[in-house]
């Protein structure tokens, strides 16, 4: 059976890697981003896009308004937008707490306000039962991103869905979140990536590999799947032992 699924970051990395695996189902994806001519490149067949700001509820509104006229009911919800800011301008103050004020601010709206805002304008066309909710957290969450503010936004979404899945369970709606550890290939680092930092985060695992987009969307494809069906309100982490267990 056809489904109809709704991926935020749909237009590079995580989000086009599950993308093209429900695309490879038949299933209808609508790809979400910021970027027009970045989501216009995906190249998912039979996809459709829409360029959205996330974090205004004007533009998450509009989302609702095409999802109700394109699909009526959603029956996969993934939240791949995010970031880490690197492509964000930056504060308009050399002043200390202003620099600390827009970075925390910037790591908020981009990780945590997006999947709030898309799921709470799209939580009543869920398909049920049946109906997945998939948030991308991050290894961060567990230990720190260096600043604290990105992991500081990343575990804010594990309460959320503990709480969602909660409110949505006696629907027949599950809801996870996946925390990727590091992986290549993806818009993260802004290409500032050096040779001797990925070492390190490939010497952390115990698959001796960087992860890949087709790692993560693997898991969620999965996730989204009649035989994950009970399994709700869980953080599954894909880091190839970079860090064990919680």
């Amino acid at each position: 059976m056809t489904r109809n699924i709704v991926i935020s970051g749909g237009g590079t990395g995580i989000g086009l890697a599950t993308a093209r695996a429900f695309a490879a189902d038949g299933d209808r994806v609508l790809l979400l981003g910021r970027r027009a001519e970045v989501l216009e490149k995906a190249g998912v067949p039979g996809a459709l896009t829409h360029a959205a700001d996330l974090t205004e509820p004007a533009e998450v509104r509009e989302v609702a308004r095409l999802v109700a006229r394109e699909f009526g009911t959603v029956d996969v919800l993934v939240h791949s937008a995010g970031g880490s800011g690197a492509l964000e301008p930056p504060a308009g103050s050399e002043d200390p707490l202003d620099r600390v004020a827009h970075a925390w601010t910037v790591a908020f709206r981009l990780n945590t306000l997006t999947a709030v805002l898309l799921t709470e304008a799209l939580q009543e066309r869920l398909a049920e039962p049946g109906g997945r909710v998939l948030f991308l957290s991050s290894i961060a969450a567990y230990r720190g991103s260096g600043s604290g503010a990105y992991a500081a936004a990343k575990a804010g979404l594990h309460p959320y869905a503990h709480d969602l899945a909660r409110r949505l369970g006696h629907r027949g709606i599950t809801v996870n979140v996946v925390a990727p550890g590091y992986i290549e290939d993806t818009d993260f680092f802004g290409g500032g990536m050096s040779e001797e930092r990925r070492g390190q985060l490939v010497a952390e695992t115990s698959t001796g590999r960087a992860g890949e987009p087709g790692d993560v969307a693997a898991t969620l494809h999965w996730l989204a799947s009649p035989a994950a069906g009970h399994i709700t309100s869980q953080i599954i982490q894909v880091n190839g032992g970079a860090e064990r267990g919680h």
